[in-house]
């Protein structure tokens, strides 16, 4: 039970000293306690300014501002459930949702819009430690799309996808399906580096996800290829790329071609001849032939 409502002061001493000794997830679960006991006192809204907002979601400042006299008009509220069970905050009052922007919705974004809200994007924990932000690249209007993971260690620095050595075997490997990586369009389901090249966590995954189909929408590829595991499932809603690796697919009427992760590919080279079979399958949706059919064709040619 509440018996009085610290100021700004006590707010941020106790802030830090709880965080000191508190996990996050414990942090989570003691904020919905608190919740739910305002839900039953009868409170059904909490006004949250921009203050209690860093108090709760980011370290506390070290020196208080002045007092103000009345909220601010950028204030948010917050609503606890009316009824029911509430199991955790409603996630769209608890962080804006990733599917607007300022200028309306994601889904409506030109290009220079979505990169813009993509480098301000503060959705997730990812971009906490973040240094860029990798948005993608290559032709906005290319044939070929293809979708990984998320940032790397080298990718984070540079805010480019697919620069470190993984990067360069990919490289290789669109040269040698007959483009030219200026010629494709790259991408990943995350933005932001996950701490430690960890996969992404659903939750992660969920934020970013609205910039990911607005750039599918904007490029219109006539194929995409997903690089591993993560993408299959956070796109398609499948598991087990050694199993479902080769096999089309399809994305909101775009074939999709599931194929290893590059990173995997430097780990596990006898995987390689599985993911060239792969890309094969995709030369031939362009009506590319594959270097061994043609050196073939061109000896029988010769004969």
């Amino acid at each position: 039970m509440l018996k009085k409502t610290p100021g700004d002061d006590d707010k941020v001493a106790l802030w830090e000293a709880y965080r000191a000794r508190k996990p996050d997830a414990q942090l989570l679960a003691d904020v919905i306690d608190l919740l739910r006991g305002e839900r039953d006192r009868g409170r059904r809204t909490l006004d949250l300014d921009e203050r209690t907002l860093a108090l709760l979601f980011d370290a506390p400042p070290t020196r208080p501002p002045a007092p103000r006299p009345a909220p601010r008009p950028t204030e948010r509220r917050f609503r606890p459930e009316s009824s029911g069970p509430a199991t955790q905050p409603r996630r769209e009052d608890a962080a804006p949702a990733a599917s607007t922007l300022a200028g309306g919705p994601v889904s409506e974004a030109t290009w220079e819009q979505l990169e813009a809200a993509v480098a301000a994007c503060r959705k997730c924990l990812l971009a906490r430690a973040r240094t860029r932000t990798v948005f993608g690249e290559g032709d906005c209007d290319a044939d070929l799309m293809f979708i990984g993971e998320g940032p790397g260690v080298d990718e984070d620095r540079q805010g480019r996808p697919f620069v470190g050595a993984a990067g360069q075997l990919l490289t290789r490997m669109i040269e040698a399906m007959q483009f030219r990586r200026e010629d494709v369009y790259i991408a990943n389901i995350v933005k932001c580096h996950p701490p430690g090249n960890r996969n992404p966590h659903p939750a992660e995954a969920e934020a970013c996800l609205p910039y990911l189909y607005r750039q599918i929408a904007l490029v219109q590829p006539k194929v995409i290829v997903l690089l591993g595991a993560v993408p299959l499932h956070f796109l398609l809603g499948a598991k087990g790329i050694t199993h479902c690796h080769g096999q089309w697919r399809e994305f909101r009427g775009i074939p999709v071609m599931p194929t290893f992760h590059p990173a995997f590919l430097l780990r596990s080279p006898h995987f390689k001849r599985g993911a060239w079979e792969d890309l094969q399958a995709v030369m031939l949706k362009f009506g590319k032939a594959p270097a061994a059919s043609r050196r073939a064709a061109r000896e029988r040619k010769g004969q």
